[in-house]
């Protein structure tokens, strides 16, 4: 064997090796899924009634969704919680395989992030202590002490509309938002910034303690869950996108958003074109 054979045999182990190196790392998503039989989903446990802890048990619209899309994908759901803003980087990092949360859908996060079909209306509006009169409508935040939660687009809005007023809103940031419903209860704050689904699952929980402010102030905007862009990933996004949409379109969507805020949500199958 010459010199010269040899280095062609060499280079194409060399090439070969690369090219099962590259494959192994741009595996298909949707088939280690299938293969593992599991999907991983990371989320917050601390955003009723999409995802909290009663009784020492996770449970929420979420929990409740996903097990249909579990049952309609043939796999099972597995569970990643931590805290809200851990949980887009965990997604990038490939700790799981999509994010539950749910994220309002904004034109930033979908230039980054693949959306599934919309599971809620995000509307941001305001909780404030019952009988306050203080705070009648949204604008009657201006000079007063309000929060949100850390990382959120319903923070991002919360912001702005305090930027908007004569006397500026002191906004605070807070891990979770049950910190923040803790602070506005003792009077800390006097208002807190969530979406509309969110905060009236809380007001109506514990009525005499909270109530709705009324309208919403925020942009009309909807929920749905996260998944990456990578080329890997786009079966795993499909997958999940058909599922979705049957249990939407056999009325399992309705029934479970029925079950944790008392009403049902009139959604598109998908937004293309956020308005925030």
């Amino acid at each position: 064997m010459n010199k010269r054979t040899v280095i062609q045999l060499l280079a194409g182990a060399v090439l070969a090796v690369g090219i099962s190196g590259l494959a192994a790392k741009a595996e298909d998503a949707l088939a280690r899924v299938k293969s593992t039989g599991t999907l991983k989903v990371g989320t917050e446990t601390e955003f009723a009634p999409f995802d909290f802890i009663d009784a020492g048990n996770h449970v929420g619209l979420n929990v409740d969704l996903f097990a249909e899309i579990g049952k309609e994908m043939g796999v099972k759901i597995e569970w990643v919680a931590l805290p809200w803003e851990g949980v887009l980087p965990g997604l990038d990092a490939g700790k799981f395989d999509m994010v539950a949360g749910p994220a309002t859908i904004t034109k930033a996060r979908t230039e980054r992030y693949r959306f599934s079909p919309p599971i809620a209306e995000a509307t941001v509006a305001l909780l404030k202590r019952k009988g306050d009169k203080s705070v009648m409508k949204p604008e009657d935040i201006a000079g007063k002490a309000v929060g949100g939660g850390k990382a959120s687009a319903q923070l991002a809005q919360l912001k702005a509309l305090a930027d908007t007023l004569p006397g500026k809103a002191d906004v605070r940031e807070y891990v979770g938002n049950s910190e923040a419903y803790a602070d506005l209860a003792a009077g800390r704050i006097v208002a807190v910034g969530n979406s509309l689904p969110n905060i009236s699952y809380v007001a109506s929980q514990r009525p005499d303690t909270f109530e709705v402010v009324k309208p919403p102030f925020g942009t009309k905007s909807y929920f749905g869950y996260i998944g990456r862009k990578d080329a890997d990933y786009a079966s795993l996004g499909d997958a999940v996108q058909a599922a979705m949409l049957k249990i939407k379109a056999d009325g399992r969507l309705a029934a479970i958003q029925k079950k944790w805020f008392g009403d049902s949500f009139d959604t598109p199958d998908l937004v293309t074109e956020p308005a925030l």
